[in-house]
């Protein structure tokens, strides 16, 4: 995944994710397809709010997770600070 992500206009650029709900995490994914390595910022243990927004996918590996939550955030790392 990561070599495809070297591709694009916005490749080699670098972008520390801060936002929630809709509009930021809709930009920066933007920015992600379009090639820039973005790395979401959440909050340790509970993670950003929308991974407790439905619809939920069920998982074999653990609790469900947030369709709404992966349709925003796709092409990003994640840390939590």
């Amino acid at each position: 995944m990561l070599a495809a992500k070297k591709m694009g206009p916005l490749a080699g650029l670098v972008v520390i994710d801060l936002t929630r709900v809709l509009a930021g995490p809709y930009c920066t994914m933007t920015l992600a397809d379009l090639g820039a390595r973005v790395i979401k910022v959440e909050m340790p243990e509970l993670g950003d709010d929308a991974r407790h927004v439905g619809p939920f996918i069920e998982s074999d590996e653990g609790p469900p997770l947030s369709g709404y939550f992966f349709s925003v955030n796709r092409n990003k790392e994640s840390i939590a600070c």
